[in-house]
């Protein structure tokens, strides 16, 4: 079983650095890298929140997020503005550039995901998810990011 531990970690540390390259390369004609693609990704799911919302739900420290966010701005790709109601924080919303391109950034997660799962069946690509989905929760209540309710 500890070799089974070691090789689930090393997986994922492999799916991640190989994933988070591949990503990179491809939307480098764009100037963005693996850091701010998930911020991007995020914005498209979402549309406009705090910075400090998008580093939480990202589990991304306040610093990383800051540059990130300005890398993305400095590119034109999103808006960033006091936001009204507490001045201290900040809204990021995305341009008109960053949404002419949003096809083009989910058709390299799309090509990405597709190259990963190319062998499997549909009912294995459940499986992983669900597994996948199962593992990530219980990284969060180890991390005490979420609770554990059962």
């Amino acid at each position: 079983m500890d070799n089974n531990n070691e090789m689930l970690g090393a997986y994922i540390s492999q799916l991640y650095r190989i994933g988070s390259a591949f990503i990179s390369k491809e939307l480098s004609q764009f100037n963005i890298g693996y850091g701010q693609f998930r911020f991007l990704m995020e914005l498209y799911k979402n549309g406009s929140l705090c910075q400090e919302k998008l580093a939480e739900m990202l589990y991304i420290d306040k610093g990383t997020t800051a540059r990130a966010i300005k890398k993305l701005e400095e590119e034109g790709y999103v808006l960033r503005v006091r936001d009204g109601a507490d001045k201290r924080m900040y809204k990021v919303s995305l341009t008109d550039k960053a949404k002419e391109i949003e096809a083009d950034i989910k058709k390299v997660l799309k090509n990405w995901n597709d190259k990963l799962t190319s062998d499997l069946s549909e009912e294995e690509k459940k499986i992983t998810l669900e597994v996948m989905a199962k593992i990530s929760r219980n990284q969060r209540i180890c991390a005490g990011r979420e609770k554990d309710n059962g």
